[in-house]
């Protein structure tokens, strides 16, 4: 756009004096606050978020317009994945959960707030890609529908097992890997009474034999009556 000044007498350093302050503020004008978000709207989402399997996350959001809301706005929040154009996996209005995220989607926002959190339970590795939060409302202009255009890249890293022996099974093998070490192992006080004993058993069998011997050549060389 061109602007022409004329000043009588032609007074050209005037002019162009007047021109540069005409310049000046409306640059001024257009970099004060608030003046590029005048027709601005849009979403506001983390660009990078990152969780572990078998836990949960949230996705915070917001968003942002400069028109008049109508009476009713019947504000709607809607989640996409994948892409921009992906499937929807939430509605707030009518209620709708994808089936993969079934009972595992929870939207903490109410109407007529322009903040809230998306949180995703029981994360599974399918669960990393992008999110994309969508707005629909109804203003005194009619309705807006706008979603944001990057969305939420959303890494999902496998849960760190960290499994335990319970008391019982620690026990459990104390006790058998003590009887495996005893197993082929004898006590030396069990193996000298195992001795001892033997030693009386073989003694009685051989004097037993003896005795009797003697008992009957006594009674056949006694007197008789």
């Amino acid at each position: 756009m061109a602007l022409l000044v004329s000043l009588p007498g032609g007074n050209q350093a005037m002019t162009w004096i007047l021109l540069l302050l005409l310049s000046a503020a409306c640059l001024q004008a257009g970099n004060s606050p608030g003046s590029n978000k005048v027709n601005a709207f849009g979403v506001n989402q983390p660009a990078h978020l990152s969780g572990v399997q078998g836990s949960s996350i949230e996705i915070p959001f917001s968003f942002y317009f400069p028109w008049e809301l109508a009476e009713d706005p019947q504000m709607r929040i809607l989640w996409r994945w994948k892409k921009f154009h992906g499937e929807f996996i939430y509605n707030s209005t009518p209620r709708f959960i994808h089936e993969h995220f079934k009972n595992r989607l929870i939207l903490n926002w109410t109407q007529p707030q322009t903040a809230g959190v998306l949180r995703i339970l029981d994360l599974k590795k399918k669960d990393q890609t992008v999110y994309f939060c969508r707005v629909h409302l109804n203003t005194k202009e009619g309705t807006r529908i706008w979603q944001t255009t990057d969305g939420t890249r959303l890494a999902i890293s496998p849960a760190i097992s960290t499994t335990m022996q319970s008391p019982s099974m620690i026990t459990s093998a104390v006790t058998t890997a003590g009887l495996e070490d005893t197993e082929d192992q004898r006590n030396p006080s069990l193996v000298n009474l195992g001795a001892t004993v033997g030693v009386v058993v073989a003694t009685a069998v051989l004097i037993t034999p003896v005795y009797v011997l003697m008992v009957f050549l006594w009674w056949k060389q006694r007197p008789a009556d």
